[in-house]
């Protein structure tokens, strides 16, 4: 660096001039300045820019977890803006032209090597923004399902039913058809009901329908239903519908496991048959030659 002529000292360069000389006079000058205007754009960042991104985050009712990585960039940004902004107080001329060069030298290199990363922190963002789910829910996805426990920019963490731990990379869950049964405040819950052909239909129905009635966690309103929907090969299929409130995986498993077990007690009472698949063989022994024939039967 160059020695700047004691003209161009400002008051604190002047005043240690005496003592350090020109050059480093001016050198201590530029970073004290550096250090002041970066002390107070970031004092008044943290004080006044972050409470106010938060009081924002809280109005829009986003989660907890959800504010942490927001208000983690809001901080960054602070940082980086108080330095731009002390970078050209201290007489270093334009920061972010003097970051342009490294910054085009290093994008297409970090670009390529965080394909992956930039994709998640992307899907990420749009699942904080979407709200597809939220920590406590129970999705289900590819094949997989479990309750969400921790969702960040760039992994969501699922525990499943078996409580083994997934670590799902962001960028899966929104290329696939996310399921969430819990997102609303109701669900519909479906049955099949099979009974034989010689059974009444309507008897049937009628016990379908009181103990879905019976139970304290189906709702009235909408009112349970039941449909004729299969012809089996040995069986009627009468298929119950229902409703719950407040819906979790653990209530969905102990409501539909009650119903059915009350549903299989009256059928019991009631002599109504629950078949299960039968299958017939015919034939015969070939005598000439000594074996055995056996055919399906029709």
């Amino acid at each position: 660096m160059q020695a700047e002529p004691a003209d161009d000292l400002g008051p604190i360069g002047a005043a240690l001039e005496d003592v350090t000389g020109a050059t480093i006079a001016a050198s201590l000058e530029g970073l004290l300045l550096f250090l002041v205007a970066f002390a107070v754009v970031y004092g008044v960042g943290r004080v006044v820019f972050l409470p106010i991104v938060r009081r924002g985050l809280e109005t829009r009712e986003l989660d907890a977890h959800a504010q942490k990585p927001l208000l983690r960039l809001v901080r960054f940004g602070v940082v980086f803006f108080a330095v731009a902004i002390a970078f050209g107080f201290a007489g270093y001329g334009n920061f972010l032209v003097s970051m342009a060069g490294i910054a085009a030298a290093g994008a297409l290199a970090v670009g390529l090597a965080m394909q992956n990363t930039i994709s998640n922190f992307v899907s990420g963002v749009f699942i904080y923004i979407d709200k597809p789910f939220r920590i406590g829910d129970w999705i289900e996805w590819d094949g997989h399902s479990g309750v969400v426990e921790d969702i960040s920019l760039r992994v969501t963490r699922v525990r499943t039913f078996d409580n083994e731990l997934l670590t799902v990379p962001n960028a899966q869950l929104t290329d696939s058809v996310i399921k969430n049964p819990v997102d609303a405040d109701e669900l519909r819950m479906k049955f099949v009901f099979g009974i034989g052909y010689d059974d009444d239909i309507d008897e049937a129905r009628e016990i379908i329908l009181e103990e879905a009635k019976r139970h304290p966690d189906i709702v009235d309103d909408p009112e349970p239903s039941v449909r004729l929907t299969e012809l089996g090969d040995s069986d009627v299929g009468l298929q119950s519908r229902f409703w719950i409130e407040d819906p979790s995986r653990a209530d969905f498993v102990r409501i539909k496991g009650e119903y059915v077990a009350a549903v299989k007690r009256r059928f019991d009472e009631e002599g109504i048959d629950i078949p299960y698949p039968v299958r017939t063989l015919e034939g015969g022994l070939d005598l000439a030659t000594g074996q055995d024939v056996v055919q399906p039967g029709e």
